[in-house]
């Protein structure tokens, strides 16, 4: 399992790139090194290390000495730990490197979702094909599952989505949401589709009321939706059963 951890960890450090590039705009290879943000020297080699080179820096750039993220770990340490998780699984097949590239577009997403309350469709969309190819390979999950849950999670989304509009007179869900279950469901089916709505819905009204308390908002409170249905596929992937039999046994019936 170690080495499933340092494949993660090293996915987790080009991850990070990914999550502060793509919004911006800058290509994701050029420049090749990564730079300091405050006074933009390139790093060595060394200082890219995952987390170890966060540790022996105590979390401040060599030369100006500005702090640096703790996002950067944290994300690294995050995707280690899901490879782990899916390999341990699925073991080492190929269905373990299908959903550990879900994970990864999923990590990705929920740390730009957050900065930028966007979800980028150069993440989604490639992935929703992905997705649906990949199931070929996975005969838990199978083509047809895989078209069905990500136009029924696509359309299911998207009709929520509008119908909230045409009620509320305002907009609740965005289409990058829509698009983002439909590529979940390409990955989990029609079934985890809609089990990560249920699980993410849950999180999402626990998190939003303990925010509401803690900052004193007012119910309108506008929070990206996209980490909690990243979480809601998380929960779904490992113990959607689990879960989903407890709390909404009628989804078994």
């Amino acid at each position: 399992m170690a080495w499933f951890a340092f494949v993660g960890a090293v996915v987790g450090s080009f991850l990070n790139v990914v999550i502060y590039r793509l919004p911006l705009g800058f290509h994701l290879t050029l420049p090749s090194r990564s730079a300091c943000r405050i006074c933009k020297r390139k790093l060595a080699w060394y200082e890219n290390v995952p987390v170890l080179s966060y540790l022996a820096l105590r979390a401040r750039c060599r030369t100006c000495a500005s702090p640096i993220s703790l996002r950067y770990p944290l994300v690294e340490v995050t995707t280690a730990a899901l490879f782990v998780a899916v390999f341990g699984y699925q073991g080492v097949s190929f269905a373990a490197l299908y959903y550990s590239a879900f994970c990864a577009a999923l990590i990705a997403i929920t740390f730009i979702d957050l900065d930028h309350r966007i979800i980028p469709d150069l993440i989604s969309l490639p992935f929703i094909a992905i997705g649906v190819l990949g199931s070929l390979a996975v005969p838990s999950l199978g083509l047809i599952n895989s078209l069905l849950g990500a136009a029924g999670g696509g359309f299911g989304f998207w009709f929520m989505a509008w119908a909230y509009e045409k009620v509320s007179g305002r907009e609740g869900l965005g289409f990058g949401d829509v698009k983002l279950l439909a590529m979940i469901g390409a990955f989990l089916g029609p079934k985890g589709a809609l089990g990560t709505v249920l699980l993410s819905s849950v999180v999402g009204s626990v998190v939003g009321i303990v925010i509401m308390i803690v900052q004193k908002k007012n119910l309108k409170l506008a929070l990206p939706y996209g980490p909690f249905l990243a979480l809601g596929a998380f929960a779904y992937l490992f113990w959607g059963d689990y879960f989903l039999l407890r709390i909404y046994p009628q989804f078994y019936e």
